[in-house]
């Protein structure tokens, strides 16, 4: 069947607090256009644009920031999570300042924004990355491959030395279901101790218990969990979002090893340098069964054991 591109049938506003700031952020999601992708706009600065591709990818700690010449806009993999756990392929993001608001520090709060406002097909068909060949990258420990599939998933393993988190890996498949169900309310999480040395290098100035997870010495500190392991569940929320820069749909089977936005930047990056490992077509167009068989065996590495996440 073919699959058109979808926009937002009405425009919508949220705002919240800046994690990194601490200041108020407001942003407002409206349609676009066949074709135009996700386009963030700084309203405050005259409706500057920044698209949101790799070309205006500007730093990777502590958050996903893009920049186009001095302008900037900081915090956005959330957004852009909730925007491709929900098939949005054109929109644009009006915002106040150069940062998303935190909100819960989920994407949900994003993800009922966007129901909220309603999807509207556009006629124009929708092209999907697809990865042919395996693009692989390590760093120490770190390590990151995505696999030819016809459809989207992911595969995670987080392993921190501390009993509350400890080692915990997940696979989902990337459908708005299951992304909504298992994905979209999974909260960033921090530990204490790092706390102090980020608020002195200027950074989480707004964060705290309402929209974070914080991890103390004695455990979580807030009152619950939403899943016993929201921790990995977390990072493919931001691995969504940071697949998001290519500039279409992902078809590829992504694994990830103690992973972050560097590793998930670094990915992209050598996926897109590497034009004969992918390429673009339409919903119909599919790679054959013999194709797939030749690396079926990969979707093994790396991760030891892992939930399989359903919606």
């Amino acid at each position: 069947m073919v699959e058109n591109q979808k926009t937002l049938a009405r425009a919508g506003e949220i705002e919240g607090v800046g994690l990194h700031s601490g200041r108020r952020a407001w942003l407002r999601l409206t349609p676009s256009g066949p074709d135009s992708g996700i386009v963030f706009a700084r309203r405050d600065c005259g409706g500057f644009e920044i698209p949101a591709i790799h070309r205006y990818l500007k730093g990777t700690s502590f958050a996903t920031t893009l920049a186009r010449g001095d302008m900037v806009v900081s915090t956005v993999e959330h957004l852009l999570s909730a925007l491709q756990g929900l098939g949005i392929d054109n929109a644009r993001i009006e915002v106040d300042g150069p940062e998303v608001p935190i909100m819960d520090g989920s994407a949900l709060p994003f993800v009922d924004l966007i129901r909220a406002a309603g999807v509207r097909s556009l006629g124009a068909r929708r092209r999907y990355l697809t990865v042919r060949r395996p693009i692989s990258l390590k760093d120490g420990e770190r390590e990151i491959l995505a696999v030819p599939a016809n459809d989207f998933q992911i595969t995670y393993a987080i392993d921190f030395p501390h009993p509350a988190i400890g080692y915990q890996a997940v696979t989902a498949s990337i459908s708005e279901g299951a992304y909504v169900a298992s994905i979209a309310p999974a909260r960033t999480f921090c530990m204490l101790r790092d706390v102090q040395a980020m608020r002195q290098a200027g950074l989480a100035l707004g964060g705290s218990l309402e929209n974070a997870l914080v991890i103390g010495e004695d455990g979580v500190m807030n009152a619950s969990l939403r899943y016993a392991d929201e921790c990995v569940r977390h990072k493919v929320l931001d691995l969504v979002g940071d697949l998001a820069l290519l500039g279409a749909p992902l078809r590829a089977h992504v694994i990830a090893t103690k992973g972050g936005h560097r590793l998930h930047a670094a990915l992209i990056g050598k996926l897109l340098a590497s034009q004969g490992s992918w390429s673009l077509g339409t919903s119909e167009e599919l790679l054959p069964a013999a194709h797939l068989a030749q690396f079926a065996h990969l979707s093994e590495k790396l991760v030891r054991s892992r939930v399989a996440l359903t919606a």
